[in-house]
């Protein structure tokens, strides 16, 4: 099991899913995080796990509808995010289904998201009851 964990380390809103990975991987040692650059290509996976920052976020949620997420139209390249390319890549076939546990910029509740996880890669391996829900 992977999941994908977003972030720039360089900037300090950006940067908190990066600094949560080493204790993520302490609370959950059978599933393989994988630092991940959005600006790169997705990974060709039908079905994908992303932790991210969402900038204005309060607290820890979790979206698996990316059309409702991301509602706008790409003008430029400085458009083309996380969002957009999930979109992208779920409209041309890459991609069949997207989790994103999206964390606020400066308050990442490793709690809340250890949570989400565990609930996520449950004992059958299924999709708990956040598949198919938008969290706030």
């Amino acid at each position: 099991m992977r999941i994908y964990v977003c972030g720039n380390p360089l900037v300090p809103e950006d940067s908190l899913p990066l600094k949560l990975l080493p204790v993520l991987k302490k609370k959950h040692p059978l599933i393989d995080f994988i630092e991940y650059d959005p600006t790169e290509d997705l990974p060709r996976e039908k079905e994908l796990i992303i932790i991210d920052t969402i900038i204005n976020a309060k607290k820890v949620m979790v979206i698996t509808d990316i059309d409702t997420f991301v509602q706008n139209k790409a003008i430029s390249l400085h458009d083309c995010d996380l969002g957009m390319n999930l979109k992208i890549a779920k409209k041309i076939g890459w991609v069949k289904s997207s989790i994103i546990i999206g964390m606020p910029p400066y308050n990442g509740d490793i709690e809340e998201i250890s949570k989400i996880i565990a609930n996520l890669f449950s004992k059958n391996g299924q999709h708990s009851s956040y598949t198919g829900h938008m969290h706030e």
